[in-house]
């Protein structure tokens, strides 16, 4: 199966765990991993309020919001610096960025994962030489020149069909009818392809209906997997966490079961980095008896997170008036210059037998001013996820959450 996660990034003018066993050692990309999972837990605690299903991607988010980080200069780089979390230089955090791209798309890993950066210019504009050199070199990503001064409309098809030829068309249409217009300058994107297998499928015969517990007073009956087998698991505070890893170890699915029904919300409350940190060390293998739901997940609607991170505190950003992005190009009229309008994302996630896929997108929007070995276990446990719980697809080394979400319903899509 596949996992796929893609980041796009419009702009116009005008937790770290050590791997149980091993001597805790420098890991290239941990900074910013970090720093993306914090911003993502932020994120998620906004999203939480909606009812239902939930799927997105902190790292996505983080990448983009890392290139235009890139190019942002005084109050406004300060503040971005702070809401994502991060500790390092922009070149130090492109340089996190591209060794994790790296160590991610490595042949020899036992999965595929794809990464594809570009950036899509208004022809007419001269970005700044030191920015396109950074996010060219350090982040594989060519400039395309397009008109959008004169037909947004075909730029943005533009766009659209490179990101479903990177994303093997899980994801269409990202960018929507008249979200380009003539003041639009560039388009950030960054694409991220991953296909992987269980380390250990389910066996298919095994899928039957089971009961799942919506509500304490709501059940219906979902196809439901099941396996026995020696897995990293640990209960901590009334949350059961199980790790599912994927061929060759290096991404995993970590599960979390509230042991209540109904339990769900107050861990949702609870849950910062630390704590996911806690529940990371806690891992160990255990022999596991797992009914696990296949799920998919895949909203209709894009999320606007716009109001979401100037909630946060990144309000300069989205400020017309006051937004500096003259790292990336710094025109003579300061009225031709960048400005955040609106952050958009939109994910997919598909589990079964085999495996995983999921996709994500974000994009950045800016208008014109002007306009390992497992020990032999030693007892057995019951993860049965009757009722909903919360999933991350995580990279177990550097400890980077791609994707994040909930499941409450695993018959709604």
């Amino acid at each position: 199966m596949s996992f796929l996660d893609r980041v796009v990034s419009f702009l116009g003018v005008g937790g770290r765990a050590a791997t149980p066993g091993r001597l805790e050692q420098p890991v290239a990309g941990r900074d910013f991993a970090e720093s993306s999972n914090l911003l993502g837990l932020d994120i998620y605690r906004t999203l939480r309020a909606a009812p239902g299903n939930h799927v997105f991607s902190p790292a996505s988010l983080s990448t983009a919001l890392a290139m235009a980080w890139g190019g942002a200069r005084g109050e406004t780089a300060a503040q971005m610096k702070k809401v994502m979390h991060l500790g390092e230089t922009p070149d130090a955090v492109m340089r996190d960025t591209g060794h994790l791209a790296a160590a991610l798309t490595d042949p020899g890993n036992a999965v595929t994962f794809h990464v594809a950066n570009r950036l899509f210019g208004e022809a007419s504009v001269r970005l700044e030489a030191a920015y396109l050199e950074a996010v060219g070199s350090v982040q594989q990503a060519p400039l395309e020149p397009l008109d959008f001064k004169g037909a947004p409309e075909a730029a943005r098809a533009r766009i659209n069909a490179w990101v479903k030829e990177q994303t093997r068309n899980r994801i269409r249409d990202l960018i929507a009818s008249g979200a380009l217009t003539s003041d639009t300058r560039l388009v950030l994107v960054n694409a991220i392809y991953f296909l992987g297998d269980w380390e250990e499928p389910f066996v298919e015969r095994a899928t039957r209906p089971e009961p799942f517990h919506l509500s304490k007073r709501q059940k219906k009956d979902v196809p439901t997997m099941h396996r026995r087998d020696a897995l990293r698991y640990a209960k901590r505070r009334g949350v059961q966490a199980l790790e599912l890893p994927y061929r060759g170890g290096r991404l995993a699915m970590l599960l979390l079961l509230p042991d209540e029904i109904d339990g769900l919300g107050r861990f949702e409350d609870e849950l910062t980095g630390p704590t996911l940190d806690a529940i990371v060390k806690a891992l160990a293998p255990v022999k596991v008896v797992v009914a696990l739901p296949k799920f998919e997940i895949e909203p209709r609607q894009t999320l606007e997170l716009g109001s979401v991170l100037s909630g946060l505190g990144m309000t300069e950003a989205f400020d017309r008036e006051r937004a500096d992005f003259t790292g990336m190009a710094n025109p003579p009229d300061p009225r031709d210059r960048l400005f955040v309008s609106e952050v958009f994302h939109k994910a997919f996630v598909k589990t079964d037998e085999k495996g995983t896929e999921a996709a994500a997108a974000t994009a950045v929007h800016m208008g014109m001013v002007g306009s390992a070995l497992r020990p032999r276990p030693e007892r057995i446990v019951e993860f049965q996820a009757d009722h909903p719980f919360l999933f991350l697809i995580r990279d177990v080394t550097s400890g980077l959450v791609v994707f994040m979400g909930r499941v409450s319903d695993p018959s709604e899509r």
